[in-house]
C-alpha cells in the first residue's frame, strides 16, 4: 500500500516538473531565437483605407398616403411593378368622397373655361382702347378750356335800359384780361380729375394691349391648379419613375386622410450612407474608391465611389462624426436596400514602396522599433514609418535593407530584466 502511494506522489512530481520545463523553456527545448516567427522585408504596394458601416438605401423613395377619406375603388398596381411619373396608382369610389372633392370637377371646369377666354379673347384690348381715346378727348378738352382762363377774352352781356317808363334789353360786348380765380381753380380740378383718368385708362391699355396680363394669367391658373389638386385628392399618383416596393390597401378598403397606401423607390442607384470620424475626415475626398462587403452576401466584394462628403459634423454620444454618401457601381440583385454594408474607403494608394508589417512594430522610449535577424542574432533598429494600412506600414527611414530578415513577433518586455539572449542593439 506504501509502495503504491509512493509511485502516485512521484508520478504527480513528473508531471509537474515537465509542465514546469514547458512554461519556462517553451520552445521545447529549442534555442530563444527558433521562438520568433521571421519575414523578408520587400518592395509591395499599399493601399490605405477608411474603414465604416452603414445601410443601404435608394437613390429616392416616397411613402404615399391618402389625403382625404373615401372608399377604395381600385389599385392598379403591385409590388415589383415599374411606375412613370404621374402614374395613377389608386383611385378612391367617387360616391364615398367628400362634397368639396366631387365639386372639384365642376369647379376645375369653370376655371379652365376662364383661363382659355382670358387668352384667347381680345375684348379686353379693344375695350381698354375705347377707353383710353375716350379719356384723352376729355382731356383735351379740359386742358383747351383751362388755357382760355389765362388769355383776354370778350363775353356778350345782356344789360336793361329804360327807354321811357319801358325796361329794354341791350346785349353789351365786354373785355377781360383773364378769368377769376374761382373760376380758374375750378378748371384746374376739372383737368386733373380728367389728367388722372387718362393715365387709369393709359395703363390699363397697356396691360392689356399686348396680350393678357401676367398676373391676370397666373390668378387664373391658380384657379385651375386648386381645383386639379383638390380633384387629385380622390387619387394617388407616383411622384416620379421608380418601383412599387409596398401597397398597403386592398380594393374595397376603408381609409382616412394620413392613411399610407404605397411606397416607391428609386432602386436605378443604391447608396450607403456611413459615419467617419473627424480624424479621417479630412482623407476622404470626392471620386475616391470604395471596397463593400456584406454580411447578408458571402465571398463576394462590391466596388463604389464617395459621391458626398458631409461638410458639418454630427455630435454622436461625444463624438464628432460625418457623414460621407458612397454608391455601388457593381450591385446586382443580390443587393437590397437595407442590408448592413462594411466600407472600406481607399483614401491612398502607394506602389513599390519597402513596407514593413504592422505586428512587427514595438514602441521603446518613445521610438518605434523592429527586430531584424542577422546571422543568428536579434538587432533592434530605430525605424520611421510612412503611410499605414490594416496590416503593413511604408518604411520611411533608409536604415533598414531590402530583403532583411524581421521578426514579427518579438515580445513587449525586451527591455524588462535586459535583451534576450543573442539580442545586440
Amino acid at each position: 500500500m506504501k509502495n503504491r502511494r509512493l509511485w502516485i506522489v512521484l508520478v504527480v512530481i513528473a508531471i509537474v516538473a515537465v509542465a514546469a520545463f514547458f512554461v519556462f523553456n517553451p520552445g521545447g527545448g529549442s534555442t530563444a531565437l527558433e521562438q520568433y516567427q521571421t519575414a523578408t522585408i520587400s518592395r509591395g504596394n499599399l493601399v490605405a483605407t477608411v474603414g465604416a458601416t452603414g445601410t443601404v438605401r435608394t437613390n429616392q423613395n416616397a411613402v404615399l398616403s391618402w389625403e382625404t377619406s373615401g372608399t377604395i375603388g381600385d389599385i392598379y398596381v403591385s409590388v415589383g411593378d415599374r411606375v412613370s411619373t404621374g402614374a395613377v396608382l389608386a383611385t378612391l369610389e367617387k360616391t364615398s368622397l367628400a362634397q368639396n372633392v366631387i365639386l372639384a370637377q365642376a369647379d376645375l371646369v369653370s376655371a379652365e373655361k376662364a383661363l382659355e377666354d382670358l387668352i384667347q379673347s381680345n375684348t379686353a384690348a379693344a375695350q381698354a382702347e375705347i377707353a383710353l381715346r375716350d379719356a384723352e378727348e376729355r382731356l383735351k378738352k379740359a386742358q383747351d378750356y383751362r388755357d382760355t382762363l389765362d388769355e383776354p377774352y370778350e363775353y356778350d352781356e345782356i344789360v336793361y335800359k329804360y327807354v321811357g317808363t319801358k325796361r329794354v334789353p341791350e346785349i353789351k360786348t365786354r373785355k377781360v384780361d383773364e378769368a377769376d380765380d374761382e373760376t380758374k381753380a375750378i378748371a384746374d380740378e376739372d383737368l386733373a380729375l380728367a389728367k388722372a383718368q387718362y393715365d387709369d385708362a393709359y395703363r390699363e391699355w397697356q396691360r392689356v394691349s399686348s396680350g393678357p396680363n401676367a398676373a391676370d394669367v397666373e390668378a387664373a391658373q391658380a384657379r385651375v391648379d386648386a381645383a386639379r389638386a383638390t380633384l387629385d385628392m380622390a387619387q394617388l399618383t407616383a411622384p416620379f419613375e421608380g418601383t412599387v416596393t409596398l401597397v398597403e390597401n386592398l380594393p374595397g378598403d376603408q381609409v382616412a386622410m394620413g392613411t399610407p397606401a404605397f411606397r416607391v423607390d428609386d432602386l436605378s442607384r443604391l447608396l450607403v450612407d456611413v459615419q467617419i470620424s473627424e480624424i479621417d475626415i479630412n482623407s476622404v475626398s470626392l471620386g475616391q474608391n470604395v471596397q463593400i462587403s456584406f454580411d447578408a452576401i458571402l465571398n463576394k466584394e462590391y466596388t463604389g465611389t464617395v459621391i458626398e462628403v458631409g461638410q458639418i459634423g454630427n455630435d454622436l454620444q461625444g463624438a464628432i462624426n460625418f457623414t460621407v454618401t458612397i454608391e455601388l457601381n457593381d450591385a446586382d440583385e443580390l443587393v437590397r436596400p437595407g442590408m448592413t454594408a462594411a466600407v472600406n474607403i481607399v483614401v491612398r494608394e502607394i506602389e513599390n514602396e519597402i513596407l514593413i508589417p504592422n505586428r512587427s512594430v514595438r514602441l521603446v522610449d518613445g521610438q518605434r522599433v523592429i527586430y531584424l535577424l542577422k546571422d543568428g542574432v536579434l538587432e533592434q533598429v530605430e525605424v520611421r514609418l510612412g503611410a499605414s494600412a490594416e496590416t503593413m506600414s511604408v518604411l520611411v527611414s533608409d536604415n533598414v535593407p531590402e530583403g532583411a530578415e524581421i521578426v514579427l513577433n518579438p515580445p513587449n518586455n525586451f527591455d524588462m530584466g535586459g535583451p534576450p539572449p543573442g539580442m545586440r542593439r
